[in-house]
């Protein structure tokens, strides 16, 4: 039995600030990063680089010596390990320091109670900044038989608020390209911040698309930008200005309109 989790009874106070991810580039279209105390919602379909996304922030607070948690509902440590090897990123050295904890969460064996009670003594004894949901799929199919999970969730992501833990959940869309990538559970209304990212066609290339939708704390950059990845890590292109319909999968170039040349990331 795990006893359920009231936000209200561990209130608490933090210093504000931004979690970096340490891409510039990013962290410009986020409006300098991620809010302490707030959560934030990936959203798109299957291998656009959301949970990438997620792991470039995490490995960043690891490198500022802070601690961070990442359930993984679907992929395995193996798995983990060969994405970041990938990108040029050391996930092995931060686990080995025991600042990036992986927790791989068996969706056959998972109560709501038991998962909230699990980020709880994580948060509580290893005093952890960070915690990465990967996915939400996983944790709603996971405990499909019950019927108040968002509000399990509400009040496990309002604990992690008022500890002052930046929170990030990841959701997998339906659907590959175009208008068809629908969400399985519409949870924006829980989220401090939305990042979105979509497959987009260009001259017969499959590109990705990266945007902020909302950012309750502060501001945050407003255009729609490529996302990139390569052995270098991950890469933010120019604004696609010279592009409208770029979320419905087949953008129309502009008349006239040449594509633009690398700017530094600028909030709108």
């Amino acid at each position: 039995m795990f006893p359920r989790l009231v936000a209200a009874d561990y209130e608490d106070t933090f210093a504000p600030g931004d979690a970096p991810s340490g891409n510039a580039e990013l962290d410009a279209l986020l409006g300098g990063g991620l809010a302490r105390g707030s959560s934030t919602l990936i959203v798109g379909p299957a291998g656009t680089g959301k949970t990438s996304v997620a792991i470039q922030y995490a490995l960043a607070a690891t490198r500022r010596g802070e601690t961070v948690v990442f359930y993984s509902f679907e992929e395995s440590l193996g798995t983990l390990h060969a994405r970041t090897r990938g990108l040029g990123w050391d996930l092995e050295g931060a686990i080995e320091n025991g600042r990036l904890v992986v927790e791989l969460v068996n969706p056959a064996e998972l109560s709501p109670g038991e998962f909230a009670y699990g980020v709880r003594r994580m948060v509580d004894e290893k005093k952890t900044s960070m915690v990465v949901i990967d996915s939400l799929n996983g944790y709603m199919n996971a405990m499909p038989q019950e019927r108040h999970l968002s509000l399990h969730l509400h009040e496990l992501l309002s604990y992690l608020g008022q500890k002052g833990v930046a929170t990030l959940m990841i959701v997998a869309q339906h659907g590959l390209v175009g208008t068809s990538a629908q969400s399985p559970v519409d949870l924006s209304y829980l989220s401090d911040a939305v990042i979105v990212v979509r497959y987009f066609e260009d001259v017969g290339e499959v590109r990705v698309a990266v945007s902020v939708l909302k950012k309750r704390s502060g501001a945050h950059e407003r255009t729609i930008r490529e996302l990139r990845m390569s052995r270098d890590g991950i890469h933010l292109g120019p604004p696609l200005r010279e592009y409208h319909g770029v979320f419905g999968g087949a953008p129309v170039r502009k008349e006239h309109a040449r594509p633009a040349e690398d700017e530094p990331a600028r909030t709108d």
